[in-house]
């Protein structure tokens, strides 16, 4: 598997991927004590659609332009005013642009700082100390250094450091690249090791979906590590046994909050009609129940 966030900025399966994202910190700060918001694999948080890479697939014409105010086809505020996660992610959206260029997408790091709230605390780790100085430069163009940290280093590493955090509470976003065939193995024991210090820590992992056997083989072997409540959030747009590059798109939630996953059936199945995808589906899977 291989998936850079930089050829692939604004297709679907950000979409789907930062809606959740806003969903959750949502549903955190339902709750006034402040957390830890820690992005392990944060890229540079900013993507110049008109850049090469961007445009080589023009993916983005089949995820967020499908949103954007004035694109054909984008629906309208009315459109999506009973659907708040995604009103929600494209506000924050159509902000960062404001503040750093109408042209880009944001990535994680600067969609979570901009949501978050003055007791909250967030910390994006990156591997490449020049995609970290970038980070550090587009958070400083948003006006968000205040709200977000970049430490330069392995994500996995600052997972181990950071849980349990002194809040008690924090949501982890783990992004990583896959380029290796090891990375789900290494973001599933990296949150099994987090939960055994941090039994209650809320994590997101980011999956691509290729081959229905590939998605039925990651999922089993959540159930086998992981013992805390878990979901699987899955959303794809060609068939699962395509040979399209990228079929769909997944979310695991370890520790889901319960406003967030009673809503999160409603809020994807909007989403895949909005992005109007002629294939596909959604779906909401337990993994592992409350015990």
């Amino acid at each position: 598997m291989r998936y850079h966030h930089s050829f692939h900025a604004g297709n679907f399966a950000d979409v789907h991927k930062h809606v959740a994202l806003i969903a959750l910190l949502s549903a955190l700060q339902a709750k006034a004590k402040g957390f830890l918001y820690l992005d392990t694999h944060a890229a540079s948080g900013l993507t110049d659609l008109g850049g090469a890479e961007a445009r080589r697939g023009a993916e983005a014409e089949r995820g967020w332009l499908r949103f954007a105010p004035g694109a054909p086809g984008a629906p309208a505020a009315t459109d999506i005013a009973d659907v708040p996660e995604i009103v929600a992610w494209r506000d924050a959206v159509l902000e960062l642009q404001r503040r750093c260029g109408a042209h880009h997408y944001p990535g994680s790091p600067l969609l979570a700082a901009l949501a978050l709230r003055e007791q909250d605390r967030g910390l994006a780790a990156e591997s490449q100390a020049p995609t970290a100085r970038a980070l550090e430069r587009h958070l400083n163009a948003a006006g968000l250094t205040s709200r977000m940290r970049v430490a330069t280093g392995d994500g996995f590493a600052q997972l181990a450091a950071h849980w349990p955090p002194r809040e008690r509470r924090s949501l982890a976003l783990i992004d990583p690249p896959y380029e290796t065939a090891d990375e789900w193995v290494r973001a599933l024991d990296a949150v099994r090791a987090g939960l055994e210090r941090f039994e209650t820590g809320v994590a997101a992992v980011w999956f691509p979906i290729k081959r229905d056997r590939d998605l039925d083989r990651m999922l089993a072997r959540v159930a086998n590590v992981i013992d805390r409540p878990t979901l699987a959030a899955l959303l794809w747009v060609h068939p699962l046994d395509s040979a399209a590059g990228l079929n769909g798109s997944g979310m695991l939630i370890v520790n889901p909050p319960y406003a967030m996953s009673q809503r999160l059936p409603d809020w994807q199945a909007a989403l895949h009609r909005l992005l109007g995808a002629e294939h596909g589906g959604t779906e909401v899977r337990w993994l592992v129940h409350e015990r």
